[in-house]
């Protein structure tokens, strides 16, 4: 039975890379996904929703977009540069997920809705991406 338990996990280990991947994917599209979606600039859902100014509403759009962007193109970079981009982009996303969930979903903390919501993962990716960096 051990034997089986070890072929199992080393199985798994052969597609680590391609989970991490997946991953960054994932939270770099849903990223440039969001930004994108807040164009053109200045985003005015974000001035007249949340009383955002035009500078704060349009940075927030191009910090989504390139986010998911360096996310995504700091994976190929196999240096470190690379590991320090995937690291920054992390940051960004942290600030920028702690700025939502206080500005658009202040009444979120410590309930359902928390913990039902894309908010919450994709804070947890972007933690993910700051600690872990470029390292598979």
């Amino acid at each position: 039975m051990k034997n089986f338990f070890e072929r199992f996990n080393n199985f798994f280990l052969n597609f680590e890379a391609i989970a991490s991947l997946f991953f960054r994917l994932t939270v770099g599209i849903a990223f440039i996904l969001y930004g994108t979606g807040k164009l053109p600039l200045p985003p005015e859902g974000l001035i007249t929703n949340y009383g955002l100014s035009p500078f704060i509403a349009s940075l927030v759009a191009i910090s989504e977009i390139s986010s998911g962007v360096v996310l995504i193109i700091a994976n190929f970079l196999k240096n470190p540069i690379g590991h320090t981009l995937t690291r920054l982009a992390g940051l960004n996303i942290v600030i920028l997920m702690f700025g939502i969930l206080l500005v658009a979903h202040k009444d979120w903390f410590v309930t359902k809705q928390l913990f039902m919501g894309v908010q919450i993962f994709l804070l947890v990716g972007g933690f993910y991406f700051l600690i872990k960096g470029n390292r598979n």
